[in-house]
């Protein structure tokens, strides 16, 4: 090979290999896991502080990825929390005599509630036995003052069981209503006493009974709609027989959790009109008003007295919808002092190794799932690394590493394998991977088929193949995708083709601008930046944002300005800033990845590879067969500092240094470029 004056440096297959050792694993003891919090001590911590904390506002928004321990974390500490009998209260309403469209809402001890139930009825048991003896001796009449007496043991019993006045108030106003009605049942017969819905206007409505409660309520409400948290008034239509307001009141999560936590998911809770709103209230006064979120309801007018409530939301949510509540709504803060933030990874120290064990150990033994031996272990902590992209990392969704276990047994159950091992869980993550690759495989087919024109030999000017990374669901794919750029005289600048098409998002628009102030830090120092620049995303249709595409597109415009052919059997991902310096990007495996099938089902050709930042070189996870290729020879990974060492690789050409007046030396890229900027400067001048 011909001495290009500088050297191009490549991963090696060993620096590019990451796994556990053996010797590890065996020598690290499993936790005794038993649905322990692992990694999350900040989260942990704020939850602690939230629950423990009674003064209002304490109520507590929880972020973090799926699958972190979130739902779990919250029931163990909840579940640790000493029980708290004294903020529990029965909830009851009862017929208003005086103003029925007003009932009177009772909030009693624990047990109390059912008490009161049961004395009513005996309250009603009495009175039926009363008239149903007179009406076996042939009495046509009832006696007002009679049928009283006869309830009266019945009343003065519950008064003396209760000291509440508004029990007290409540039976003398039965007391009244028996004699007002007695005329009622002249001449009935004992089967209509037995059965007539009248005496339901001496029962109680019991919403909340605690009377068997031995732990602090913890509600986890999966659907927050209007009436499942905060109850429900039945229509008109629905009322009981007699219309009896009081006993067309339902109660909710809300009432249910007083005395404790409800647990909801913001993003539902936000779904449904208002009720965001009415929960703010509730949160702000600690009163529920029952009623049904509309007018169009017909709950004919029903307005029952509020109840005191006591409770702690827990609101789970994502990191957006944090900042945005916080940004947007001024009673956010005030009413959700505390912020648990679980971290999707967590350091891959010993202790933590041993964690990961004792979970793996922990879920074959409760789901009777296959053992795992020692090198599906290390594949294992594998994936988990492969999660978080760092090789000092573990992935903390154990949800997902529960998944795999399920999902390896089965496959080593049809294999017929007594356990798990490394093969089998890269067996898994491959089936996996199958299953979810449909979209992949037709963007492949388009691309080796030719339908999308994607270049993977020769050079091109003005074309650069970038990486990206698409999502459907937990599966990711990189995949090559072409970006262009054109140049001619003009003042316009860099053009964002995507932009005009309303196709980019703000991240990516900046990163455009970015491009721009490195061409007049670079270049234009002593003379007027004067291009008209377009640069597209080839048959893309869709959004694109994110600036991981930023440097491939510098590459595209320096190399549509100096006339460089630029090399297309390589791929290139990476960030940059004004300085030129190559930043770090998400994704590195999966595009990495994506590329190296594309040429692998094309046919390797021993010249391609990736350019990538050299600071995501921690970040490499590979599969065994890009090792094998680089191994071989025939794929390459070229990390770069900085965009000179890129523009090297794919231009085979020398970047050149300024020298002490100014200049970079001749046949430099760099001195091709800048000659190129000021013709065109020259010419931007003759146009105007």
């Amino acid at each position: 090979m011909a001495d290009l004056g500088f050297n191009i440096v490549e991963i090696s297959a060993e620096q590019a290999s990451f796994s556990y050792d053996a010797s590890l694993i065996d020598s690290t003891v499993p936790s005794s896991f038993h649905g322990d919090i692992i990694g999350q001590p900040r989260a942990v911590k704020a939850i602690e502080m939230g629950i423990s904390i009674p003064g209002k506002g304490y109520n507590i928004f929880v972020t973090g990825e799926p699958g972190t321990g979130r739902t779990t974390a919250i029931k163990k500490i909840i579940r640790d929390q000493q029980f708290q009998p004294q903020r529990l209260h029965d909830i009851a309403y009862i017929h208003n005599f005086i103003k029925p469209e007003a009932p009177i809402a009772l909030q009693l001890s624990p047990g109390e509630g059912r008490k009161l139930v049961l004395m009513m009825k005996d309250v009603v048991r009495h009175i039926q036995e009363y008239l149903i003896e007179k009406i076996n001796d042939g009495e046509k009449h009832i006696d007002e003052q009679q049928l009283l007496e006869a309830a009266l043991p019945a009343i003065d019993a519950t008064a003396e069981s209760f000291s509440d006045p508004k029990i007290t108030l409540y039976l003398d106003q039965v007391k009244i209503d028996i004699t007002s009605f007695a005329y009622l049942f002249n001449g009935v017969s004992a089967d209509m006493i037995r059965s007539t819905s009248f005496f339901s206007r001496y029962t109680v409505n019991l919403l909340i009974d605690h009377a068997q409660t031995t732990e602090n309520p913890a509600v986890f409400e999966m659907h927050p709609t209007f009436s499942n948290l905060l109850g429900s008034i039945d229509s008109r239509s629905d009322q009981n027989e007699e219309n009896l307001p009081f006993l067309s009141i339902h109660g909710g999560s809300l009432l249910e959790s007083s005395g404790g936590w409800l647990i909801i998911n913001a993003e539902d809770l936000l779904k449904e009109e208002s009720l965001w709103d009415r929960i703010k209230q509730i949160l702000k006064t600690s009163r529920l008003y029952p009623q049904n979120p509309s007018s169009s309801s017909h709950s004919g007018g029903i307005r029952p007295e509020p109840i005191d409530v006591d409770l702690k939301l827990i609101a789970l949510g994502s990191e957006e919808l944090y900042d945005i509540l916080f940004n947007e709504d001024p009673d956010f803060y005030k009413l959700f002092k505390v912020s648990a933030e679980f971290d999707f990874s967590m350091p891959a120290t010993r202790r933590n190794i041993g964690n990961y064990i004792g979970f793996i150990n922990m879920i074959t033994a409760e789901e009777q799932l296959l053992p795992v031996d020692t090198s599906g272990i290390a594949e294992i902590l594998r994936f988990g690394s492969y999660l978080v992209e760092q090789r000092n990392e573990l992935s903390t969704q154990f949800s997902l590493i529960a998944d795999l276990l399920r999902e390896a047994t089965y496959h080593a159950k049809k294999a017929a394998l007594p356990s798990i091992n490394a093969e089998m869980i890269l067996k898994t993550r491959e089936e996996r991977d199958y299953l979810a690759s449909l979209s992949e495989s037709k963007i492949v087919e388009q691309i080796i088929s030719g339908e999308m024109l994607l270049h993977l030999e020769g050079s091109k000017i003005g074309m650069v193949n970038a990486l990206a990374v698409l999502d459907r669901g937990y599966y990711s794919f990189g995949i090559p995708a072409v970006i262009s750029a054109t140049v001619a005289p003009g003042t316009e600048g860099i053009v964002n083709i995507e932009h005009e098409a309303g196709l980019s998002g703000e991240i990516h628009d900046k990163g455009l601008l970015i491009l721009e102030g490195y061409l007049r830090k670079m270049y234009a120092r002593n003379f007027p930046l004067s291009i008209y620049s377009g640069i597209c995303f080839e048959q893309s249709y869709a959004e694109v944002d994110g600036d991981s595409a930023s440097s491939s597109e510098l590459y595209a415009l320096l190399s549509a300005i100096g006339n460089l052919p630029i090399k297309q059997d390589v791929a290139v991902t990476g960030s940059v800033n004004q300085m030129g310096e190559i930043q770090p990007v998400g994704g590195i495996n999966e595009k990495i990845i994506g590329f190296f099938s594309i040429c692998d089902k094309n046919g390797l050709t021993g010249h391609q590879g990736v350019l990538i930042p050299k600071k995501n070189i921690k970040n490499l996870i590979l599969p065994q067969k890009v090792l094998d290729a680089l191994a071989a020879k025939k794929f390459h990974i070229y990390p770069v500092s900085t965009i000179d060492e890129g523009m090297q690789i794919l231009s085979h050409r020398k970047a050149g240094i300024r020298s002490s007046k100014g200049l970079f030396p001749p046949n430099t890229f760099n001195r091709i470029i800048e000659d190129s900027l000021k013709h065109l400067s020259s010419l931007s001048r003759q146009n105007s």
